[in-house]
């Protein structure tokens, strides 16, 4: 059994994101689901772009560590996010010593040159994908190898960019499933 603290996107805390929860909980997983946007949840991304820079990267990391610091003590966790949360899950995955893994869903985010780390970690995203360019990608991974990770990304030919939500344009079923399956396979394997 995993331990994960799971991030939402810059659209909420919305029922993709539970729903992700209730799966991996289903799974036989212990996920902890905060709210990093106090309630607030919009349907497009231009509202969720406005919120986020409303909030400010620098409080949304805080929050995250807020709701990972009484976890974290325990040690074993896994970060896992959507998109923005995906980029916060990375932050912190890295400053936790006792970090078990990490795992993207449609984000990732820049690293220090001097980091460090051997967790394994799993990205899925779309192809192409405006948010994650094929150029920053590969720079990112390039950069998680030389940082020592054990990394995996899966990419997802036509899907959209948050695919994994049902009730977003982006949504593509078959690469989602396909994502789940091999996502669940991931933290079975922590």
């Amino acid at each position: 059994m995993a331990r994960v603290l799971l991030l939402h996107s810059m659209y909420g805390l919305r029922p993709a994101v539970l729903q992700a929860a209730e799966r991996l909980r289903a799974a036989g997983h212990e996920v902890h689901v905060p709210d990093l946007y106090d309630g607030r949840v919009v349907d497009t991304s231009e509202a969720g772009i406005e919120i986020k820079e409303e909030i400010g990267r620098d409080e949304l990391l805080r929050r995250a560590v807020a709701a990972a610091a009484p976890l974290v003590g325990e040690g074993g966790l896994v970060y896992a996010g959507f998109s923005l949360g995906g980029s916060l899950a990375q932050n912190l995955a890295f400053a936790d010593a006792k970090a078990a893994g990490l795992l993207l869903l449609h984000g990732t985010s820049d690293m220090a040159d001097d980091v460090s780390t051997d967790i394994p970690v799993q990205l899925h995203v779309a192809d192409p994908d405006t948010y994650e360019p094929v150029d920053w990608l590969n720079a990112w991974y390039l950069r998680m190898r030389r940082a020592g990770a054990d990394v995996e990304i899966f990419r997802y030919r036509g899907a959209g960019h948050l695919f994994t939500d049902p009730d977003l344009p982006d949504h593509d079923a078959e690469a989602a499933e396909r994502a789940w399956t091999i996502a669940l396979d991931f933290l079975d394997s922590l």
